[in-house]
């Protein structure tokens, strides 16, 4: 029980915290397929009250990793490594076309705001205290490079395939961003550029690096 309580230091930004701690919970098998979180349990071995838990079960559940059931509570429906491969794929595919089709869209305050994006990006810390703007950067910079693509129903698809696990990946991931920044900012370079092939490839790595990680972090229990 002690390996899953968090510290006082942690319970700052709670519902975040409960929340990424049973996402990596879930994604690492930690819980059977169809197993009941009970909301008493686990305020209890995390440390916390009850209301945090609800509000991260309600997130986890937008993330498709629990359902809500009438009179059962939180039920886990954890993401398989398939579901990962399939998600991560798509969205290479798709996204590596996006930005090609959005690239002459992309003016000068276009990239502007991506450069301060970028550059909050990088001032931000691997932990947890940083994690939480960390995302939402992150999923901001994905979204505006690609929001010129005139495509709507490639850009209907993207859409759907981020809804769940993929805004949340770099709190599971947090010792590559390293790597992550290195590759934005190799994004904002071909954009400044005008390079749509290298802006395709750099996309589409970066995806799928992330998608490689993610399996070996499940993987890794």
């Amino acid at each position: 029980m002690e390996k899953f309580r968090l510290t006082e230091q942690d319970r700052a930004t709670l519902q975040f915290k409960v929340t990424t701690k049973l996402r990596e919970l879930i994604l690492k098998g930690e819980f059977k397929m169809g197993e009941r979180l009970m909301q008493e349990e686990w305020a209890h071995k995390l440390g916390v009250s009850r209301m945090p838990l609800r509000e991260a079960l309600r997130q986890l559940e937008v993330e498709g990793l629990v359902r809500i059931e009438p009179r059962r509570g939180a039920v886990v429906t954890p993401v398989s490594v398939d579901d990962i491969e399939e998600i991560y794929q798509l969205r290479a595919l798709l996204e590596g076309e996006a930005v090609v089709k959005s690239l002459p869209f992309l003016d000068t305050e276009v990239i502007e705001e991506l450069e301060t994006i970028y550059k909050k990006m990088l001032e931000l810390k691997a932990d947890e205290t940083d994690m939480e703007a960390y995302m939402k950067l992150n999923a901001e910079f994905h979204r505006i490079i690609r929001e010129g693509c005139p495509w709507r129903r490639i850009q209907g698809f993207i859409e759907t395939l981020w809804k769940g696990i993929p805004p949340y990946t770099p709190s599971l991931l947090a010792n590559h961003l390293p790597e992550s920044h290195k590759e934005h900012g190799l994004m904002l370079q071909y954009i400044k550029e005008k390079d749509a092939e290298k802006l395709r490839e750099v996309t589409m790595k970066h995806i799928i690096r992330t998608k490689e990680n993610l399996i070996k972090m499940i993987g890794d229990k």
